[in-house]
């Protein structure tokens, strides 16, 4: 039997602080996307997934009211969901009363 070799590199694992000063320094300027990942030793699609979810942090972090915890996209969109239900049921409700009323001649 022949052993395989495989020339992928091992998975690097970033602290957080280092994902946070990839995304600083792409942020400010001081580096490109291919060089900030030489520099850190990882793919560019790893600094463009880092800068993706800082983003996304960011936002959450700062859509959040203060004294409440912020919402997620899944959870306004529910919001919104059930709100629009509830107008719907509404209408539904009013238009059903004015045909029962049309019905029985009162109108």
């Amino acid at each position: 039997m022949s052993k395989k070799t495989t020339t992928r590199k091992k998975r690097r694992v970033l602290a957080p602080s280092q994902k946070y000063e990839m995304w600083v320094a792409l942020l400010t300027g001081q580096g490109t996307q291919r060089e900030v990942a030489a520099k850190y030793g990882v793919d560019r699609s790893t600094v463009v997934s880092v800068c993706r979810a800082a983003k996304e942090g960011a936002l959450a972090a700062l859509s959040a009211h203060p004294g409440r915890p912020g919402m997620s996209l899944e959870q306004v969109e529910l919001a919104e969901a059930k709100a629009e239900i509830e107008r719907l049921a509404a209408t539904v409700t009013e238009q059903a009363g004015e045909v029962g009323l049309t019905v029985l001649g009162v109108m």
